[in-house]
């Protein structure tokens, strides 16, 4: 199991959330470049060269205790298919990736990557310019049966028919419960006075905005311009008054950690880190509700190995293996029936998992979580110019 998560380990390689609202602008200035369908396949190499480019995020997959270079649940990929994989781990941050491939998208030229994975909030822009290929889900049983149905319609992809999770996550409330003195049940919890001053919310606007509107009772998955003008004009007024300390990226980790602040938007994923070293601090769903959101799998373009990605996502849709990652990973299993594996488990803390709600929300949990509506790129830039004004950017 992993002892620090992902986002934890690189809070000290950059702020995600902050970039993401940074790029939402920039995303904006690149040309139309609109692939149709029929152009994006190209010449599948699968048959002949046994092998794929995989493209990932730092510290996002099991690693061998004795030997990091080794990644055990690529190696039985590779014994079971004959299949060999090329692992990069060079996604830092959506925008900067967005920036690194997409001269070769919109032009029409490979990208050298077989498989990648991006923020959900991305994936939307791949889909809508055509940058990405639709899936064959005849030949992956494993994913048909067993995706969470939570994760399997969202509104970029309906029927998630270009898109598979890696993993998930929900953004919701971190606080310490001991030094507050009460509980966080609600969204409008963090606005009371003996917070004022202790409490951030991210930077990023994908990453803030539903969750906030959550608060005001807003059906994310079908939000309006309105809505958000609401939403921003109460954390404006937050802002005004000096009860928001500030907005961060992954560096909230450090204001609970040093008790600066008491509460603070954060991800699920974090929080399982977070409790290992102070059990007093807490992670919530509000009562309003959370956002649910993955980093999905997708196919670029051209990719000369198709048929070996859509067998790659297929193998992590094996409940083993998805057991297997979420035990290093830490965060939101897209795969329900891991958790039955996990519970099986000789080994007490990895059987451990399969109770913890962060890894496998219960019934409870998953009433309150959705994955919002993602920000078209008509409304990207007032929205951004809006937020960005507020948070400082």
């Amino acid at each position: 199991m992993a002892d620090l998560s992902r986002r934890s380990l690189l809070r000290g390689m950059g702020t995600i959330g902050v970039t993401g609202a940074l790029g939402a602008m920039a995303g904006c200035g690149v040309p139309p470049a609109y692939i149709e369908a029929g152009a994006r396949a190209g010449r599948d190499h699968s048959a002949r060269d046994r092998k794929l480019t995989f493209a990932n995020w730092p510290l996002y997959i099991d690693v061998d205790d004795r030997d990091t270079q080794l990644r055990p649940t690529l190696d039985t990929f590779r014994r079971r298919t004959g299949i060999s994989v090329t692992y990069t781990e060079e996604i830092n941050d959506n925008d900067e990736f967005f920036g690194k491939i997409s001269p070769a998208l919109m032009n029409h030229q490979r990208t050298g990557r077989d498989l990648i994975v991006i923020s959900d909030w991305m994936c939307a822009r791949f889909v809508r310019l055509g940058w990405v290929q639709e899936m064959d889900r005849a030949a992956q049983p494993h994913v048909a049966e067993h995706l969470d149905p939570l994760l399997r319609s969202p509104h970029f992809d309906p029927g998630r028919k270009h898109s598979v999770p890696w993993q998930s996550g929900i953004t919701g409330i971190a606080y310490d419960r001991r030094k507050l003195g009460r509980e966080i049940k609600h969204t409008a919890d963090l606005w009371k006075d003996d917070l004022r001053g202790r409490v951030t919310l991210l930077a990023g606007l994908d990453e803030a905005f539903a969750m906030l509107m959550q608060g005001d009772g807003v059906d994310i998955t079908r939000w309006t311009a309105e809505d958000f003008h609401r939403m921003t004009d109460r954390v404006g007024r937050l802002v005004h008054k000096g009860h928001i300390r500030r907005f961060t990226g992954n560096d909230y980790i450090k204001d609970l950690d040093s008790g600066d602040v008491l509460a603070a938007q954060a991800y699920s994923g974090d929080v399982i880190q977070l409790q290992a070293d102070n059990p007093d601090i807490e992670f919530v769903v509000p009562q309003e509700g959370a956002e649910l959101w993955s980093e999905s799998l997708m196919i670029p373009d051209l990719a000369d190995h198709k048929r070996n990605a859509e067998q790659l996502i297929d193998h992590y849709y094996r409940p083993e293996v998805a057991a297997d990652l979420a035990a290093w990973v830490n965060y939101v299993c897209p795969v329900p029936a891991a958790r039955e594996i996990l519970a099986s488990a000789k080994d007490k803390e990895r059987a451990a998992l399969a109770e913890d709600p962060l890894i496998f929300p219960d019934d409870a949990m998953r009433k309150r979580l959705a994955i919002a509506r993602d920000i078209t790129s008509e409304e990207r830039i007032t929205f951004a110019k809006e937020w960005n004004a507020i948070v400082g950017l």
